[in-house]
């Protein structure tokens, strides 16, 4: 399975990254304006990264974005678009991953102990700045 965008009106709402979709080498699942960027790392041992310090760039970030990776379990994720239409249903699993752009977002837990690692955009302002609930 690949990867699949979920778009709307030429936006892209979410990706979603199925757990066979990682590769060798070193691939980003982000495009470069996204304001969060993700990647894949599929090396062999004996592979060295260089050691680098990430210079200090200002940003201007808009919107809040996350990444889900799921660790355990099965959830069903509920794409919306910015006027609160539901666009599309997604079941993620072990090893899946969704990385939510530009759109609204709910979730099911499908399946018991399911654990989710969710990695976002920060400065966090707090829930009241940060989100509407609908």
């Amino acid at each position: 399975m690949s990867i699949k965008e979920i778009i709307k009106d030429g936006i892209i709402l979410a990706r979603y990254i199925p757990s066979n979709a990682w590769t060798e080498g070193l691939n980003f699942f982000s495009k470069d304006e996204d304001f969060i960027q993700a990647g894949s790392w599929g090396y062999d041992s004996g592979k060295e990264l260089l050691p680098h310090i990430h210079n200090e760039v200002k940003r201007i970030i808009t919107r809040t974005q996350e990444l889900l990776y799921i660790r355990r379990g099965k959830i069903l994720a509920k794409i919306y678009d910015l006027q609160e239409n539901l666009v599309e249903e997604i079941e993620a699993a072990v090893g899946d991953t969704l990385i939510l752009l530009n759109c609204g977002h709910g979730y099911k837990i499908l399946e018991d102990d399911t654990q989710v690692l969710e990695v976002k955009n920060g400065p966090y302002p707090g829930a009241e700045a940060d989100r509407r609930r609908f």
